[in-house]
């Protein structure tokens, strides 16, 4: 079962990345990076398919993968190289489908990448890769040591400023528009959106403010032995996750209770594949 989620999602991201790319990036000529991104660019100078492009591209960069990440690597990445460009071509009459001639590039854009970013991020929920600059994003972190998150902006990057030249200055903001939304919402389909909050609270009253979470809130606290690096002095450091909705409700109790409290708020995320829940 678990198997067959992950081939759910790979083809569900892989099916939403060519629906955007057909209906938002393609007819505006917006390079948001990628392969798929050049084949515009390529396109436009020299007449060449898009999706039989990808195709041949991302077969090539599977022989690289092969001889440089080796055949555990390869294996992950060759179902989304081969289907992608199959699904961009079946979806290819999507945009003489649906007419979106009246939306602002702008809006344009933006579709595009929150598309693209939701379909990029199931994609590698899946465990898999669409293929294409993916496979150089891991060729540049396993033998350059560049982190994958820096290869990609300037991969991925350089392909979009490389649109300027072709489809010009407008059109390349608009491409990077799309390319930064991409980025966000995979990384929020990945991890989810976070409906909680961490909290660790520092105060010299650390009774008062577990009384107030635990008996007026029923919100459990993990106590944290801590010593300050400065003063050598040992504390302790209160460990809290709470509802957004009850952020600054808690917030303004902490402060009342004492007013040099000081407070560190990260977002929280349920691990849906790990032991670990939020108690709510």
């Amino acid at each position: 079962m678990k198997q067959i989620n992950k081939y759910f999602n790979l083809i569900l991201g892989l099916f939403l990345v060519a629906i955007a790319f057909n209906l938002f990036l393609l007819p505006y000529n917006l390079a948001a990076g990628g392969v798929s991104g050049l084949s515009l660019i390529l396109h436009k100078i020299f007449g060449i398919n898009e999706s039989i492009f990808i195709f041949l591209t991302n077969l090539f960069l599977l022989l690289i993968s092969y001889l440089f990440l080796g055949k555990n690597s390869t294996q992950k990445t060759i179902i989304g190289s081969l289907l992608f460009p199959i699904l961009i071509d079946v979806t290819g009459k999507i945009s003489f489908l649906i007419k979106i001639n009246d939306i602002e590039v702008i809006l344009i854009a933006a579709l595009g990448g929150i598309i693209s970013g939701i379909g990029y991020g199931l994609i590698f929920k899946s465990g898999y890769t669409s293929g294409g600059t993916d496979i150089i994003n891991q060729i540049m972190e396993k033998y350059f040591h560049m982190p994958i998150s820096k290869s990609i902006i300037i991969i991925d990057g350089l392909i979009t400023i490389l649109s300027y030249f072709t489809f010009g200055f407008s059109t390349m903001i608009y491409s990077l528009v799309s390319l930064f939304l991409i980025s966000i919402f995979s990384n929020k389909a990945i991890i989810g959106i976070g409906l909680a909050k961490t909290l660790y609270i520092y105060s010299n009253k650390i009774q008062k403010i577990k009384a107030y979470l635990h008996e007026e809130l029923k919100i459990d606290s993990t106590d944290i032995e801590c010593t300050s690096g400065y003063r050598n002095r040992k504390n302790k450091i209160i460990l809290s996750v709470i509802d957004n909705k009850n952020y600054y409700r808690i917030k303004e109790a902490i402060q009342l209770l004492d007013s040099e409290a000081f407070i560190v708020v990260t977002n929280s995320y349920h691990l849906a594949n790990a032991n670990v829940s939020i108690r709510k």
